[in-house]
Formats: C-alpha cells, sequence, structure tokens
C-alpha cells in the first residue's frame, strides 16, 4: 500500500515556482512515458541472464530383457566455439540498445516538456496582454460617455467604444481558456494534478542558440536517434559474430554404467561421443542474413547523419531568425507601440482626435502586441524543434 501511494504523493508535492530546468528535472524524474521506457530494461536484464545459461546435461535409464539388463547413462553436451559469450555480447549489446532508446525518448520527452512550458508561459502573457488591452478599451469607453454626457461627441463614439470593450473582455475569457488548456498539457508531461498552476519563472526571451558548428560537434557527439542506430550496428555485429560461431557444431558426451549381463560380467561400463554434421544445414545463410542486417544498419545510420545534420541546421537558422525578430519587438516596435497608445488617448480626451482613429490606434497596438508575443513563443517552439532535432539537451 505504501509504494501505491508513493505516486499520489509526488504528485501531489507541486512547487509554486518552476523554471524550465526544474520541469526538466521533474519530467525525466516522474513522467510517465519514461517511467514506462524504463521498464523495458529489466525484460533485457532478464535476457542477459537467459543468454548466459549453459546446456543441461542428460540423464537416462534403460532396462532391456537382453544382458546388460540395466543401463545407467549421463550426456553432457560441450558447448564450444564460444558461443555462450557470443550470446552474452548479442544480450549485452540489445540491453545497450534499450538503454540508447529509452535516452532517445527522453530527449523527445525534453523537447515536449520546452514547448508545453513556454506555450503556458505565452499563454499567461497574452493573458496580462488582453486584460491590459481590456484596461485600454475600458479607460476608451469612459472617455467616450464622458464626451458624450458633455455633448462634445454623438452617442455613436460611446456605443463604438462599449461594443471595443466587450470584444476585449471576449479576448480576456479565451485567453483564459487558452491558459488551462496549456497547463493541463504541461502537468500531464510533469505528473502534475492537471489543475496545478505553479509560477513559471522563464520568461519567452530566454535561451541562448549555439553556433552552427557548436551545433554540429554536439549533433554527432550525443544525438540520442544516432546513439540508438550506433548500438543497432553494435548489435548487429554481435549477432554476426554468433552467426559464425553456431555454424561449429558441439559434441555431445556420453558415459553410462551398465549392470547384470550373466555370464560376462556384473559391472560394465559404456563410452561414446556424438558430433552433428554440417552436411545440410551449414550455417552460412544464417550468416548472410546476420551480414546483410549490418549492412543496413550501417546505410541506416550514414543516411540519418545526413538528414539530422540538415534539420538541425534548418532549425537553428529559424530559432536565429526568431530571435532577432524578438529583440527587435523588444528595442524598438513595443517601445514605440506604448507611446502612441499614450498620445492617442490625450489626443482623443483633449478633442483633437475622433473616437475613430483613436479606436484604430488602439487595434494597432493590440496586433503588435500579439504579435510580439507570438515572436516569443515562436522563439521558444524553434528551441523545441533545434533541440529535438539536435537529439540532444541544448547547453
Amino acid at each position: 500500500m505504501a509504494l501505491v501511494a508513493i505516486p499520489a504523493i509526488l504528485a501531489a508535492q507541486v512547487a509554486s515556482t518552476l523554471s524550465l530546468n526544474d520541469a526538466l528535472a521533474r519530467a525525466i524524474e516522474s513522467n510517465r512515458t519514461l517511467l514506462a521506457a524504463r521498464t523495458a530494461r529489466a525484460i533485457d536484464v532478464a535476457g542477459l541472464q537467459v543468454a548466459g545459461q549453459r546446456p543441461n546435461p542428460e540423464v537416462s535409464f534403460e532396462n532391456s530383457r537382453d544382458p546388460p539388463h540395466w543401463a545407467f547413462i549421463g550426456t553432457v553436451p560441450l558447448e564450444l566455439s564460444g558461443k555462450r559469450q557470443r550470446r552474452i555480447d548479442v544480450a549485452n549489446a540489445t540491453l545497450a540498445v534499450t538503454e540508447a532508446e529509452t535516452a532517445r525518448i527522453t530527449a523527445d520527452v525534453r523537447a515536449d516538456v520546452r514547448r508545453a512550458y513556454y506555450q503556458v508561459v505565452g499563454a499567461v502573457r497574452r493573458v496580462a496582454i488582453t486584460q491590459e488591452l481590456e484596461a485600454i478599451q475600458s479607460r476608451a469607453r469612459d472617455a467616450a460617455q464622458d464626451r458624450f454626457q458633455t455633448g462634445a461627441a454623438p452617442r455613436l463614439e460611446a456605443l463604438q467604444a462599449s461594443l471595443g470593450l466587450a470584444q476585449a473582455q471576449n479576448d480576456v475569457a479565451a485567453a483564459r481558456g487558452e491558459l488551462s488548456a496549456a497547463r493541463a498539457d504541461l502537468n500531464a508531461l510533469l505528473a502534475y494534478p492537471l489543475d496545478a498552476s505553479p509560477t513559471l519563472a522563464d520568461p519567452l526571451d530566454a535561451g541562448q542558440l549555439p553556433t552552427a558548428d557548436a551545433a554540429t560537434q554536439q549533433v554527432l557527439a550525443g544525438n540520442a536517434e544516432l546513439t540508438v542506430l550506433q548500438k543497432r550496428i553494435d548489435e548487429e555485429r554481435a549477432r554476426v559474430a554468433l552467426a559464425k560461431a553456431l555454424r561449429r557444431p558441439d559434441p555431445t558426451v556420453t558415459g553410462g554404467l551398465t549392470y547384470d549381463a550373466p555370464g560376462e560380467f556384473q559391472f560394465g561400463w559404456r563410452v561414446g561421443a556424438a558430433v552433428a554434421l554440417p552436411i545440410f544445414t551449414t550455417g552460412r545463410p544464417e550468416i548472410a542474413v546476420a551480414e546483410a542486417t549490418l549492412a543496413k544498419a550501417v546505410a541506416a545510420r550514414d543516411a540519418r547523419v545526413a538528414q539530422i545534420t540538415g534539420a538541425v541546421s534548418a532549425a537553428l537558422a529559424r530559432a536565429t531568425a526568431a530571435r532577432q525578430t524578438v529583440e527587435r519587438y523588444q528595442n524598438d516596435i513595443l517601445p514605440a507601440s506604448l507611446q502612441v497608445e499614450q498620445m492617442a488617448e490625450e489626443s482623443y480626451r483633449s478633442g483633437q482626435t475622433g473616437l475613430p482613429a483613436y479606436l484604430q490606434t488602439l487595434q494597432a497596438a493590440r496586433d503588435i502586441r500579439q504579435r510580439a508575443l507570438q515572436a516569443g513563443l515562436d522563439y521558444q517552439l524553434a528551441l523545441a524543434d533545434l533541440e529535438r532535432a539536435m537529439g540532444t539537451p541544448l547547453k
């Protein structure tokens, strides 16, 4: 019962503040997909024990009418040519493949967590932006209402401003719904309760890009998928060695004790040996199959090296462009947009401009903020795509 309660206790321990590194560590520890993948290791460990077994001796008993009437015979197969070690090598290679596959799944989960984390960060920021825009629309409605009451503006402007506020309120409700959905996706990856809502500490502009050379070196050294393919090559090489060892037949040694041969002897013995002649089943086809499978595995890895290198280069180019867009919004576009908003509100309140121009300015400001938010989210999603393509954690 205590073991059953542990996952529930862990799931209930939700940090109040969660950084990306904390989220990644939590996923590696508790993600259910990873936990399921790790169970495969026990199968291969058991397979290693199976591979290390030796052939069992046989004991037989005979009773016949002819002398000697009794015989007790033991047969011992002798496994030669290192067959047992070759089986162990194959089992170890299979275990290494499973561990590499688990590492590949871990890399995918990391990329999924990064993507889900910043989806939540973006959703939180979208709620904040829509609330800011709601406040601006509320001020515009109040200003239009004041001007209408003083006779400085027609009732149409007050109605238009009220409609803009209603739309802004709808946008807030929709953004909150997207936030709830994004949190549920992240919580599922982290094995948290689906309604958990920790504060996410990392902003949308966090994260550094590696250089092209560093990314290429990191891919060739630690890409999880390439590691899996290399371990499969090692496994197939071990299978080739096993197939070659199995070509050599194993002898069988037999020894027996005979008893009760009247007129000849009371106790006797017999010794024999047998070996299968590789005439019809030579083992060459099995070696050919193993070597062809090895060649296929080598070709598959070479092909994936080229594909992954191209995918990493493309993902890095997209992330670099996204980073430049984020910096342009932060340094130039957003500050200018905020200044335009303030000037437009002051101009409308003073009666220098009409409501249509003011609402057009607010709409433009809304679009700029949403685009800035999307630029930051696109940057983080590009980093997630880059990490997935690299198959190794971003440094």
